[in-house]
């Protein structure tokens, strides 16, 4: 059954997508994030604005891109409409590639969190990061309904300690003012300071392209995938600059540091140390429901790849509910070597080189398609931002993580020149037409 044929029960809804965008990007890196920010202070609040500011500019680029389309249509297809096959498929490799690193980086930082409640899951990470995302692979096998509900329940569930520390937040600000907050420093902010923030926040925005790269799966996508791309990103960013900036601002810097569970500290703090106890249950189903709808998309990409002939035809095979299962069995399996690769290093090690490589091969995808959209003049000023923020944040991963982004796209070569060798003539013209 094609996508055309399909009925609109078995899509994706545009509070589901909503839930996809916001699941996806609310992770594990909010959760993680105020502890590496709090020596930055103000700097770190800074930082927050000026990510969000330039997610939020891509977002929107990438929501008038789409909507310029008629039906469904994913960023690497985009790409390839506007700058040709190879091209195409540069980002859409890149992007998938992307999304299965980022799959066991989220499932490393659910690792984390349950380790702290059960801390035998914390001796052998690598063993509970694959089982993770082998059970959410079996969940995304179910059906993209099944994934969609999900996702809607473990996003509701993972805003859960956000909503309460924005709350505390609040309300302690409502009782105390500004004599709350750390001083602002009398040397003003510091552009290092504020660069070197921004990129550690840059995590934390990745995934709001997730409804984009999914729109195959959504009702109705002309409408509700820009929706869900803006708002998704929007509601996100505005939760992680109040519950982050409270964090960081209203806790002795030193503390935040030296914690790893800085949530868990904020509730001990302000509240009890008993509702604190949960707040690593919510942040691990945090993780596992980004893990859910992140597997959802890896599975799509290739699915979509095939179908444009630059991916080979095994790749778009589908079970009698839809599921692409070779690409999602592949990224599963690329993932889960890639944990056990890595199996010697700490759980923080792990975490932190699967997140720098993730949101490196993720920029190239939000700069190409700032590029489409100068190309096809559309929303000009907001892809003009995007590109300028996209570069610095490539500059500011640094070179080994921006160096390995391009050896990771081109390594996917070889499969694309053995796929188009093996089309006939015909097909070759028309898909370069």
């Amino acid at each position: 059954m094609n996508d055309k044929t399909k009925k609109p029960g078995q899509k994706l809804g545009f509070f589901m997508s909503v839930a996809l965008v916001m699941g996806n990007m609310i992770g594990s890196g909010v959760f993680l994030l105020p502890q590496s920010l709090a020596p930055f202070g103000w700097n770190a609040i800074a930082g927050w604005v000026v990510t969000i500011a330039g997610a939020l500019c891509l977002a929107h680029v990438l929501a008038k891109l789409t909507a310029a389309h008629e039906g469904a249509i994913g960023p690497a297809e985009l790409v390839e409409r506007s700058f040709g096959p190879l091209a195409g498929f540069l980002i859409g490799f890149a992007f998938w590639v992307s999304v299965w690193t980022g799959c066991v980086t989220i499932a490393v930082g659910a690792t984390s969190y349950m380790s702290s409640f059960l801390p035998v899951l914390g001796e052998h990470p690598s063993l509970t990061a694959l089982g993770v995302i082998w059970t959410m692979t079996a969940v995304n096998l179910l059906g993209v309904r099944s994934a969609g509900s999900f996702q809607v329940i473990t996003t509701l569930l993972k805003l859960t300690p956000l909503i309460v520390v924005a709350i505390l937040i609040g309300m302690i600000f409502g009782r105390e003012g500004i004599a709350t907050l750390a001083p602002y420093p009398d040397e003003g902010l510091s552009l290092s300071s504020v660069n070197t923030a921004a990129a550690m926040t840059l995590w934390a925005m990745i995934g709001f392209e997730a409804a984009c790269a999914a729109s195959h799966k959504i009702d109705n996508p002309q409408r509700n995938v820009p929706r869900a791309t803006f708002y998704g990103a929007l509601l996100s960013g505005i939760i992680y600059l109040i519950v982050c900036s409270g964090i960081t601002l209203m806790l002795p810097a030193d503390k935040v540091a030296a914690s790893p569970a800085p949530f868990e500290l904020f509730v001990s703090t302000f509240w009890s140390p008993g509702p604190a106890s949960f707040v690593a249950a919510f942040a691990a189903i945090s993780a596992i429901g980004a893990v859910n709808g992140w597997t959802l998309v890896q599975a799509e990409v290739p699915l979509e790849m095939a179908k444009r002939q630059m991916m080979p035809q095994w790749f778009a095979r589908t079970t009698a509910n839809g599921v692409p299962i070779n690409g999602l069995l592949s990224a599963t399996v690329l993932g889960s070597l890639l944990v056990l690769a890595n199996s010697s290093q700490s759980m923080a090690g792990l975490f932190t080189f699967m997140a720098l490589v993730t949101t490196s091969v993720t920029l190239w995808l939000y700069l190409a398609c700032a590029a489409v959209a100068l190309k096809r003049k559309i929303a000009v000023p907001f892809a003009l931002i995007g590109l300028v923020f996209g570069v610095w944040s490539l500059w500011g991963a640094g070179v080994d993580a921006s160096g390995l982004s391009i050896v990771l796209m081109l390594a996917g070569l070889p499969l694309y020149w053995w796929t188009r060798r093996s089309l006939p003539k015909n097909d070759l013209s028309a898909s370069t037409s």
